[in-house]
């Protein structure tokens, strides 16, 4: 079923769209990333031209003239009586992946598969057979691969049995089902801002009206606009990233932690926190789980940053009553985690601390290069450098990120311009690089930002209102 987009919500998706080009080019072009990046898809439908020009206080006119735009450039498809429809230009011929044409893909912060991974699969096959009578339908999984999730939990300070956890298909599946079985129809659901990208499309996909808090690289976590925001609306669940926070790289405080926590509990809102790259420590140093500050908070983890995002297997701690709750749910989505995918995991579990240390090398190389380099080449970039993570979260000054990410798409080169991470349009002067890449790729995509910092500038400034005489 396609998906419609009404003009209030595509005004608010294109934030400070204008720029230097005409008003009806630069609504394409817009509208363009917003397709590319994932917070409109490839067959929803625009509202009309006269709904559009409403919600943008635009003439009719320049919105017809950025739909004509998109249908030129093969971003968009419009049947008299029917609407338009957005689709990706080479989806159809069958190119493979999802960004066809690009040389360097930065959209992703993934790493390579871990060296030890095709070991894991091999033991993973010849342990096989023994399960073969299994019905291989498992809500909850094995209850080996339970054991050693569980005990990778008390090694990090935090005891845990392995009734308190359930295995899932990845990490946003284990989001997607906590938020089904927390979430009820017109309730709130706090996020920080900025934040995981799907975190909000799954809270979006429920029709939650979503709060946020602000997360700074200079001051961290605003924890006093999250107590307020808990105050005031009573979200039902609050979503966050205390390690190695994606895009920021920054990690939330013991102190900050233990406050955030009693706060929720006072409250009654539910702490969901995101562990996925907890592991992907460069130069911080172990931290206990956020979930020793208290029973009530649910966490989610996954083994696809450290080891392989083709490895869908993720998990869910959290009280053995939230267990029961999550197992009444789970069959309205699906009937269980792969078997096969269950004994790679278990092997990768008994090899954690060299995985994560393998890890850690890696990443240390991927971040100090991508820095160098960018104070080489583009050093009016304010570049704050994480402790862990994946990828460096740029001020990139007076340039607009979007207007950057068409640039580069032109000359090959995918990435995320900086609202995808935001609500309503913010963060357009920031911009998310990934720096899981080999140092050649890096290179060549600093290369590439590099000569473009001269050609894209910023949205003109905006002209003080005049009296009307």
């Amino acid at each position: 079923m396609n998906t419609f987009v009404t003009g209030r919500r595509l005004a608010r998706e294109l934030g400070e769209w204008r720029s230097n080009a005409p008003a009806y080019r630069s609504l394409a072009e817009r509208i363009r990333v917003l397709l590319m990046d994932g917070r409109l898809s490839s067959g929803a439908k625009l509202p009309a031209e006269r709904e559009l020009s409403q919600a943008l206080d635009l003439s009719r006119t320049t919105v017809a003239a950025a739909y004509s735009k998109l249908r030129e450039d093969g971003f968009l498809d419009s049947v008299r009586g029917s609407g338009s429809t957005l689709r990706l230009p080479g989806m159809e011929r069958g190119e493979h992946g999802l960004h066809p044409g690009l040389t360097l893909d930065f959209t992703k912060a993934t790493t390579p598969a871990y060296p030890g991974l095709q070991a894991a699969y091999a033991n993973a096959l010849s342990e096989l057979p023994r399960y073969l009578s299994h019905d291989g339908f498992d809500m909850v999984g094995l209850p080996d691969l339970r054991e050693a999730i569980a005990q990778s939990f008390s090694d990090r300070g935090l005891p845990t049995s392995a009734d308190q956890i359930m295995v899932t298909v990845g990490a946003q599946h284990a989001l997607n089902l906590v938020a089904r079985t927390l979430y009820s129809p017109g309730e709130r659901i706090l996020v920080e801002q900025p934040t995981y990208p799907h975190a909000v499309d799954t809270f979006t996909s429920l029709g939650a009206r979503i709060l946020a808090f602000p997360v700074r690289q200079e001051t961290g976590w605003d924890l006093q606009q999250a107590l307020l925001q808990i105050r005031r609306a009573a979200p039902s669940m609050a979503y966050l990233m205390p390690d190695f926070h994606n895009p920021t790289g920054l990690s939330m405080s013991i102190a900050d932690r233990e406050y955030l926590a009693a706060a929720a509990d006072r409250e009654g809102t539910v702490l969901v926190v995101d562990e996925t790259t907890a592991l992907l420590d460069i130069s911080r140093g172990p931290l206990p789980p956020m979930a020793s500050c208290s029973p009530n908070i649910i966490t989610l983890g996954s083994l696809g940053k450290i080891a392989w995002g083709g490895l869908r297997i993720g998990w869910i701690r959290s009280s053995r009553e939230m267990q029961a709750r999550l197992l009444r749910n789970r069959p309205a989505a699906d009937l269980g985690t792969p078997l096969m995918e269950q004994l790679a995991a278990l092997a990768l579990m008994n090899d954690l601390p060299s995985m994560a240390a393998s890890r850690s090398l890696d990443l240390r190389r991927g971040r100090d290069t991508l820095v160098q380099l960018l104070r080489e080449h583009l050093p009016q970039w304010q570049v704050d450098v994480p402790e862990g993570g994946l990828s460096l979260w740029i001020n990139t000054e007076t340039m607009s990120s979007s207007a950057l990410t068409l640039a580069a798409r032109a000359e090959g080169l995918g990435l995320v311009p900086g609202p995808r991470f935001g609500l309503d349009g913010a963060f357009e002067r920031h911009l998310r690089l990934p720096f899981c890449y080999s140092s050649e790729q890096l290179r060549d995509g600093v290369q590439i930002l590099s000569s473009l910092s001269g050609q894209v500038g910023s949205e003109p400034p905006r002209m003080p209102l005049q009296a009307v005489i």
